[in-house]
């Protein structure tokens, strides 16, 4: 297939990427780099079956010409962390919403099937544990700004099972759940990458609010391989799938289990979220997904423990030049797997 990947740049897109090649696919990726980095793809660029633009997804014309060259499309081109949607909500609303229309519109044309990603936040509130994909969404008030993500995704969710129920575009929804893994940075406001780096440099590992709040880290690897399967699903379409872990962890205990990871003696403190994010903040306590329809539809599972989720990014960020062997040992095998596909 020929795919091509809106934010494709980026952490999860960029491992999409890797794994839609080494599936002999023909990848295409779209960024404007603005929470992106091109060093992400930067040991594809070799791969006479990758190609990369980088320009907006709201750029039209571009993206008419590359969804009508393409066989399915994984939207992943997002406003994305906490931080920036606290610091930036228009920008925020803007890019998730309008991106995702222009998505939908240019593959309404030739019916193109379309991948969304979407997120966990779009159960903002909602205290019924674990979460179903049926679930009532519960989003708090717009003095909050901190909801202007998980409503903008919602929105994104309602498009597309419109443009699906009435101009018949094939789209396939998904809901990640705290994805983790190499080259995630924590410049955003993502907690794990932010408190391997904080343990690896003696600084202290600071959790925001009182760390008894819970989330479920769901394993990159096992994410992608998800998104290909559900896309290629035919009993997927028109359906919203959760995707993650549901092993459920307090962010004290994340930060435990990080220090002993990495050996740190780094010390333990909180912030407030006023301190951290400003007066307005507000932050949901639990957050666990419902597996069972993913793994009704293609058999999901995840593979690896929090605890090997964090040995796995410790090891990234803990080698200069790991990164850079990783990457190199990544476009060996994709040579090597386009060579047997030729």
């Amino acid at each position: 297939m020929h795919v091509l990947i809106t934010g494709g740049a980026g952490f999860v897109g960029s491992h999409l990427a890797e794994a839609l090649l080494r599936q002999g696919n023909n990848v295409t990726v779209l960024d404007d780099l603005s929470t992106g980095s091109i060093l992400n793809i930067q040991h594809l660029k070799r791969e006479r079956r990758f190609v990369y633009v980088i320009d907006s997804v709201m750029h039209r014309a571009v993206l008419a010409e590359l969804i009508d060259e393409c066989d399915i499309v994984y939207h992943l081109a997002a406003a994305v962390g906490v931080r920036l949607v606290v610091d930036s909500p228009v920008r925020t609303l803007h890019t998730n919403i309008r991106a995702t229309e222009l998505v939908l519109e240019a593959a309404k044309k030739k019916k193109k099937k379309v991948l969304i990603t979407s997120t966990s936040e779009v159960y903002g509130k909602a205290t019924k544990i674990p979460f179903h994909e049926d679930d009532d969404l519960v989003i708090g008030p717009p003095v909050r700004g901190r909801w202007s993500y998980a409503c903008s995704k919602a929105i994104d969710e309602f498009l597309a099972i419109a443009y699906h129920r009435e101009h018949g575009v094939p789209v396939v929804l998904v809901r990640l759940f705290n994805t983790v893994g190499p080259r995630q940075t924590g410049t955003y406001g993502m907690v794990l990458p932010r408190f391997v780096s904080q343990a690896l440099a003696g600084s202290p590992i600071t959790i925001y609010g009182d760390g008894t709040q819970s989330r479920c880290f769901g394993w990159v690897g096992d994410v992608v391989q998800a998104l290909i399967k559900l896309s290629t699903h035919d009993g997927a379409v028109g359906s919203i799938f959760n995707i993650g872990s549901d092993q459920e962890v307090t962010i004290n205990e994340l930060a435990a289990v990080v220090k002993e990871e990495t050996g740190s003696s780094s010390p333990i403190r909180h912030l407030s979220y006023e301190e951290a994010y400003g007066k307005d903040f507000e932050d949901m306590s639990r957050r666990v997904p419902d597996l069972s329809r993913i793994r009704t539809a293609i058999g999901y599972s995840p593979t690896k423990s929090l605890r090997e989720i964090v040995q796995a990014v410790t090891d990234s960020l803990i080698q200069p030049n790991l990164r850079e062997t990783e990457d190199a040992s990544v476009a060996v095998n994709l040579a090597a797997t386009l060579a047997q596909a030729d």
